[in-house]
C-alpha cells in the first residue's frame, strides 16, 4: 500500500482483511477438475477435463512433480494454475502422482521412478490420448528424473522434454556448496546413518530445507502481510504456497541416500551420466528437444546449475535455455510467471509441433 493509502486501499484492505479471518482466506483452492486414467505402485496418473471438445492443441502434456513436494504444484490455485492455464489453450494435461511415502517404501531407489513409474506414466498417457507422442514438463527433481527415464529408454513415445528450476551441477547451488566439506567427514557416513535410521527423509525435515532456502522470504512475511493487505492476488499467493509447503511429504531412504550421495557429495551428474544398479545412464542419449528454464531468484537451483545441462545434451535435436522471473517455485508457478515462464513453454510445445 501507498504510504498515506489512499480510501479505496484502505476498503480493499478492509475487505481482505475481513476475508483471512473469518472466511479463512481469500485464494481459490479448488483444484482443477479430473480424473485417474492409470494406477500403480507409487504412480497415479491423471487427466484434466478440458471445457471445448475441440481438437487438442500438440501432442498431450505429462506434467512430472519430483518426489516429496506435492503435486498441487501445477494446480496452486484458481488464477495461477499452470494446469487451468494450459487446459484453457486446449491442450491434453495430464499428472503423475507418487502419492504419500511410508516407511515401507525405504528401500525404493531412484530407478524406481525413472525405470518404472514414469515410463509408465507416459505409456499410460499415450494410450489414453490416443496420441502416438507425449510432451513432458518436469519441475526441479521431476524435470531430472523424466530426461534420466528417456536417456535410459529411448523408445518412449516423448516428443519434447521441458525442465523448470532442474539442477545438473550441485556445486552451483549455494546451499550446498558450503556444506560439501562437512558431508565429505568419514565418507558420509554421519547422514547416511541419519538417514538409514529414519527410513529417509521425514517430511517435515524437507519442509524446513524448503523455508531454510527462502529464510529471508519467511522471516519478513508478516510484513509483507501488512503491506500488501489490499492486494488480494498477492495474499492469495501467499495462502497457496502456505498449502503447499504444509503437503511437503518424505523421501524413501534409498532414494534420499541416491541424491545425497551421487548428486550431493560426488555430483556425477554434472559430468552427464549417472549410475545405477542396471548399469551407466548417458543424458548425451537424450534425441528429443529439450527446454532448461532457471528462476533469476531462485536460491535452490540457481541458473549456473541448471543451465549447465545445456553442455550435458550433446544428442539433443535442440536445447533451449532461457531465464524468467522467481525463485524456485515461484518460476513455475508465481505470479510473474503467467506471462513469463508459461509463454516460454507454450512456444517452445508449439514449435515441437
Amino acid at each position: 500500500m501507498r504510504f498515506p493509502p489512499t480510501p479505496s486501499q484502505l476498503t480493499a484492505a478492509a475487505v481482505n482483511g475481513f476475508d483471512r479471518l473469518t472466511r479463512g482466506g481469500v485464494a481459490d483452492l479448488r483444484g482443477m477438475p479430473r480424473a485417474i486414467i492409470d494406477e500403480g505402485p507409487q504412480r497415479t496418473v491423471y487427466r484434466y477435463h478440458r471445457a471445448s471438445r475441440k481438437a487438442s492443441r500438440g501432442a498431450p502434456l505429462l506434467l512430472v512433480p519430483p518426489l516429496a513436494a506435492p503435486s498441487v504444484c501445477f494446480d496452486l490455485r484458481r488464477g495461477c494454475s499452470l494446469v487451468e492455464h494450459e487446459v484453457a489453450l486446449g491442450r491434453d494435461v495430464y499428472l503423475v502422482d507418487y502419492g504419500a511415502i511410508a516407511f515401507a517404501d525405504r528401500d525404493l531407489g531412484l530407478e524406481h521412478w525413472f525405470e518404472s513409474v514414469i515410463p509408465n506414466a507416459i505409456q499410460a498417457v499415450a494410450k489414453d490420448s490416443g496420441s502416438e507422442q507425449v510432451d513432458i514438463l518436469g519441475w526441479c527433481l521431476g524435470g531430472i528424473m523424466a530426461m534420466l527415464a528417456v536417456a535410459e529408454q529411448p523408445d518412449l513415445p516423448v516428443r519434447a522434454l521441458a525442465t523448470v528450476a532442474s539442477p545438473f551441477d550441485f556445486t552451483q547451488v549455494p546451499l550446498i556448496a558450503p556444506l560439501r566439506p562437512l558431508v565429505n567427514i568419514a565418507g558420509g557416513a554421519g547422514p547416511a546413518v541419519i538417514y538409514r535410521v529414519l527410513g529417509g527423509a521425514p517430511a517435515p525435515i524437507v519442509k524446513r530445507a524448503y523455508q531454510l532456502a527462502g529464510a529471508d522470504k519467511y522471516i519478513t512475511k508478516p510484513l509483507a502481510i501488512l503491506q500488501n493487505l489490499d492486494d488480494r492476488d498477492f495474499l492469495a499467493q501467499l495462502e497457496a504456497v502456505d498449502q503447499f509447503m504444509d503437503g511437503m511429504l518424505a523421501y524413501p531412504g534409498r532414494t534420499f541416500g541416491q541424491l545425497y550421495h551421487r548428486f550431493f557429495r560426488t555430483n556425477d551428474l554434472a559430468s552427464g551420466y549417472l549410475d545405477v544398479d542396471g548399469g551407466r545412464i548417458e543424458l548425451s542419449d537424450v534425441r528429443q528437444p529439450v527446454l532448461s528454464i532457471a528462476g533469476n531468484g531462485d536460491g535452490i537451483a540457481p541458473i549456473a546449475a541448471v543451465h549447465h545441462v545445456g553442455e550435458l545434451l550433446t544428442g539433443s535435436e535442440s536445447v533451449t535455455l532461457e531465464t524468467a522471473p522467481g525463485g524456485h517455485l515461484g518460476v513455475l508457478t508465481g505470479r510473474a510467471a503467467r506471462t513469463t515462464t508459461w509463454e516460454i513453454i507454450d512456444r517452445f510445445l508449439d514449435r515441437a509441433a
